[in-house]
């Protein structure tokens, strides 16, 4: 693991940098605009990250969240920590209604398929969430609540 990932690991459970949340989306955002999606504050703390688009399920417009993944063979997973905010995020209420998805990584986008994980697959990937970002541990207990884990599996282009 290289300095910077293991600074971000560390970083990442952390309190007071949740309360840095807005600023860093905000940070993150511009950064991804202005390079066409090549550099996110992920991505420089060398982490696998995914945009995420999903429909609004009340609004129908298209939605984009940068999202840190852990890949797995014909697939990536995410988690809905929304910072370690009492509320699951929008992007998984939208997911909920509308699994058909879309991410976007180093500049392609790719279709995916969302299902949320349940019961004893949940408990399997948590405890591999936990060991790729510890972080993830100190949201949930911050959050009061067990946080959504999304498998989306990627779909091929016909």
């Amino acid at each position: 693991m290289s300095a910077r990932t293991a600074t971000a690991r560390f970083l990442g459970s952390r309190r007071w940098i949740m309360r840095l949340a807005p600023a860093i989306v905000r940070v993150d955002r511009h950064l991804h605009r202005l390079t066409g999606g090549r550099v996110t504050l992920l991505r420089l703390a060398g982490l696998p990250t995914v945009r995420l688009t999903t429909v609004g399920r009340r609004s129908g417009a298209r939605r984009e969240t940068q999202l840190l993944c852990l890949p797995v063979p014909g697939a990536v997973v995410v988690v809905g920590s929304n910072w370690g905010r009492p509320r699951d995020p929008g992007w998984a209420h939208n997911l909920r209604a509308r699994p058909d998805a879309a991410v976007t990584v180093d500049g392609r986008t790719i279709p995916v398929r969302a299902r949320e994980v349940r019961g004893a697959e949940y408990e399997r990937l948590w405890e591999r969430l936990l060991r790729y970002w510890p972080g993830y541990g100190a949201e949930r207990e911050w959050a009061g609540r067990p946080l959504p884990v999304f498998v989306l599996d990627l779909r091929r282009s016909a």
